[in-house]
C-alpha cells in the first residue's frame, strides 16, 4: 500500500514540478509517465530503441555520481537522432525525446540546448584540436556512460582529418583520447561497436521492410 501511494506521489511530483525536485523513479514509474506524455504505438523497428534507452536513462538518474555534462548531451541527442531516422510519422520525433528525457527526469530542452552548442564548439576542427579541448574541458571525475562515451566518439568522428586516416589508425587515435580523459577505451570499444552493430541491423531491417511493402503492393495490383 505505502508503496502503490509513493509511485503515485512521485509520478505527480513528475508530471506537475517539471524537474524542480530530482524525483528518484522506477523503471516501472518511468514507462507509466512516458507513455502518459507519448500516447502513440511505437512500431516494433523502433520500440526496442526506446525501452533500451528509457531504462538506460532511467538507471543513470539513480547515480549519485553521474553529471549532466556535455558530452552525454551529445551521445543522448546525436545517438537518438540516428538511432530513429526513418520514423514514421517524423512529427512525433520531437514529443519522443521530450517524453524520454521527462519520463527519466532529465531536461529535454536544456539537453539539446548544450548538445548543439557543444557541437558547434567542436564543428571543423582537426583530431589534434578535438583532443586538446577536451581535455580542457572535460573535468577529471567524468562519469563513464554508454551516452558518453559515444558522445565523445561522435565528436572525434566528425574531426574535420578524421575520414582521412586509415582505419588502423582510427582505433589508436580513439583509445588515446579516452586514456587521456582518464575513461575505459575497452568498455568504450565495445559502446562504440554495438552502437554501429545496432545502425547497421536497423538498415538492413528497412530495407527488408521496405521490400516486402513493394511485394505486398504488386500482390495487390495482380
Amino acid at each position: 500500500m505505502i508503496l502503490t501511494i509513493l509511485s503515485q506521489h512521485t509520478l505527480w511530483l513528475l508530471r506537475f514540478t517539471y524537474k524542480k525536485v530530482k524525483v528518484k523513479l522506477t523503471v516501472s514509474d518511468s514507462k507509466k509517465v512516458f507513455h502518459e506524455q507519448f500516447p502513440y504505438v511505437i512500431s516494433g523497428l523502433y520500440k526496442r530503441i526506446v525501452d533500451e534507452m528509457l531504462v538506460e536513462l532511467n538507471l543513470l538518474n539513480h547515480q549519485n555520481e553521474f553529471m549532466q555534462d556535455d558530452l552525454f548531451c551529445v551521445g543522448l541527442t546525436e545517438t537518438f537522432k540516428e538511432l530513429t531516422k526513418g520514423y514514421k510519422p517524423d512529427e512525433h520525433l520531437i514529443l519522443l525525446f521530450e517524453s524520454l528525457c521527462n519520463s527519466c527526469n532529465f531536461e529535454p530542452k536544456k539537453i539539446k540546448d548544450i548538445s548543439k552548442k557543444t557541437l558547434e564548439e567542436y564543428k571543423e576542427k582537426s583530431l589534434k584540436e578535438i583532443s586538446i579541448l577536451l581535455s580542457e574541458k572535460s573535468t577529471s571525475n567524468l562519469y563513464s556512460s554508454r551516452m558518453l562515451n559515444l558522445g565523445i566518439y561522435l565528436i572525434i568522428s566528425n574531426a574535420n582529418d578524421f575520414k582521412d586516416i586509415k582505419d588502423s589508425e582510427k582505433n589508436k587515435t580513439i583509445s588515446d583520447i579516452f586514456n587521456k580523459l582518464n575513461l575505459s577505451f575497452n568498455k568504450a570499444e565495445k559502446d562504440i561497436g554495438i552502437y554501429k552493430s545496432i545502425l547497421v541491423r536497423m538498415e538492413q531491417a528497412k530495407e527488408l521492410l521496405q521490400e516486402a511493402k513493394i511485394k505486398a503492393s504488386k500482390e495487390k495490383n495482380k
